[in-house]
Formats: C-alpha cells, sequence, structure tokens
C-alpha cells in the first residue's frame, strides 16, 4: 500500500467518525445516552471479532494475563470517554462536541507526563495555551456561556487521552489491536447497559428507532474506522495520519451544518480554528524539530 492509499484511509476513517458524531445525537431523540453506548458497543465488538479470529491464527505469542488486564483498564477509559461524550452532547452542539473532543490530541502528550514518565515537548504549552482559548471563543468569548455539554466533552477528552496513550503502549507489546479493540468495546458495552439498565427507561420500540444510528456507529464508526486507522497507520508517518485523523472535527461541524443546519458566530468559528491549529501544532513540531537536529 502506498502512503497516498493509507492517508486517505485515514481521511476516510475521519470522514467516518465525523459523520457519527451526528448519529450520537440524532439517536437520543428516541433512546437514552447510556443505552446507545452500550448498544453501539455491542454492535461493535461482534463487527471487530471476524477481524480479531483472523489476527488470532497468525499472532506469535497468546495474550498474558498482565495484557488482558491492561485490555480491560483501556476498556473502562474508553467507557468513561464515550459515556461523558454521550451525555455532553445532550446540552452541546455536535459542532461542540466534534471540535473540543478533538483536544484529545494536546492532552496525549500530557497524560503521557503521568503514565510514562516522558516531559513532552515545549509545543505542548503553547497548544494547550490555544487549545483553551478555542474553548473560550467557542463559547462566544464568556465562560458563562459555556454549558455542562461543553464541560462534559472536555472531560471526554482527557478519557481519550488516557485511552490513546495505554492503548498505544499495549499494543506496541503486544502486537494485537484487534484482540485490544474487541475487549475495550465489550468492556464498554457491559459498562453501559448496567448503568442503562439501572438509570433509563427503554422500549423495544426506542430501540428500534434508534437502530439506524446505533448499526452506523456501531459497524462504520467503532468496527470499520479503527480497522481503517489501524491499517493506515502502518503505512504513513505519524504527522501526516495526526493531520488526516484530525479532520474528524472538521466533518463534524461540516455534517451537524449540512444536517442538522447548526451554526455559531464568528468567535466560534475562530475558536474552531484556533483549537485545529492548537491539535496540529503539538503533532507535527515534535516531528519537524527531530529531523532538523544535527546526526551526532
Amino acid at each position: 500500500m502506498t502512503r497516498v492509499q493509507a492517508n486517505l484511509l485515514l481521511l476516510l476513517a475521519a470522514a467516518i467518525w465525523g459523520g457519527g458524531f451526528v448519529a450520537q445525537s440524532t439517536a437520543m431523540k428516541a433512546i437514552g445516552p447510556f443505552w446507545f453506548i452500550g448498544l453501539r458497543f455491542a454492535v461493535a465488538t461482534l463487527a471487530v471479532l471476524p477481524f480479531v479470529l483472523f489476527e488470532a491464527r497468525k499472532a506469535k505469542e497468546k495474550t498474558s494475563a498482565r495484557h488482558a488486564k491492561l485490555y480491560i483498564l483501556i476498556g473502562l477509559a474508553l467507557f468513561g470517554g464515550a459515556a461523558t461524550q454521550q451525555v455532553g452532547l445532550q446540552t452541546t452542539t455536535v459542532t461542540n462536541s466534534s471540535f473540543i473532543t478533538g483536544l484529545y490530541v494536546v492532552f496525549v502528550p500530557v497524560i503521557a507526563v503521568f503514565f510514562l514518565r516522558r516531559a513532552p515537548h515545549w509545543i505542548i504549552w503553547p497548544g494547550a495555551l490555544m487549545a483553551v482559548t478555542g474553548i473560550y471563543l467557542l463559547s462566544g468569548g464568556h465562560l458563562s456561556a459555556l454549558t455542562p455539554g461543553d464541560l462534559l466533552t472536555v472531560v471526554c477528552a482527557v478519557f481519550w487521552a488516557i485511552q490513546i496513550t495505554l492503548a498505544g503502549t499495549t499494543v506496541s507489546e503486544t502486537g494485537r489491536p484487534l484482540a485490544l479493540s474487541a475487549t475495550q468495546f465489550a468492556v464498554t458495552a457491559v459498562c453501559a447497559l448496567a448503568v442503562a439498565a439501572v438509570v433509563e427507561p427503554v422500549s423495544l420500540s426506542a430501540i428500534q428507532a434508534a437502530a439506524p444510528e446505533i448499526l452506523y456507529v456501531g459497524i462504520f464508526s467503532s468496527g470499520v474506522a479503527f480497522v481503517l486507522q489501524v491499517i493506515g497507520q502502518r503505512y504513513t508517518t505519524p504527522s501526516q495520519a495526526a493531520i488526516f485523523l484530525s479532520s474528524e472535527a472538521l466533518f463534524g461541524a461540516s455534517l451537524a451544518a449540512l444536517l442538522l443546519g447548526e451554526t455559531m458566530p464568528v468567535t466560534g468559528y475562530a475558536g474552531c480554528a484556533l483549537m485545529f491549529i492548537a491539535m496540529l501544532v503539538v503533532e507535527l513540531v515534535p516531528g519537524l524539530t527531530r529531523r532538523r537536529l544535527p546526526a551526532t
């Protein structure tokens, strides 16, 4: 596979994820957030399972007990991210959610300090400041205008950062990205369904009404897009992968405007632009500066 083909796969994954924000929002007209999460990731588990079986046949080593525990921990982080994002969508727009969720790109290096004891590149600090400024502009220049959903989505971005950090180190050890994907999906599904059974009413008609969104997000956003990401990142550079994957926010905002008629003031667009720039610089600048260092 060429690098161009790989980047196109990543772009397709980002587009699928962007559309997922719209599906997540419209589904809650019929079903509660935790039932949606639980059913979505149950479908995702089944969608990825054939790929897991194929991967297992080629695996050189079996999954150890330690790695299984890490898979479960990563699943809990995924549940935290999915839950805060989905509940947040009840009181924020798809546009805000898609851009604020993208802050995980800024949070990942910071989280790595605590988990991996790695000092972040200096660009992280101005990048974080840009991101926070972007959120401020997204609120219209008034922090009081930030909704509970916006704040929950910031928490969601932290959970995604934890999940990405742990998943990256674990997969590098095991070489089993699809096994990890299926396990984290299953853990998230079980946790969400357990919460939903206690706090949310549900009916067969509600599930049927939300079925198109559940199937889209479960099969495509979770199953297909994750597989595309895994394949694409093997044949391109991390910097280029970051550019194409971070376009998820742009797809989410564009589809929200096209399908849901969402709009925002000029300051909001400026905030989105600043957040998008922050996402790119924290991924691109470290790689560029390493290339310029003289060989020793």
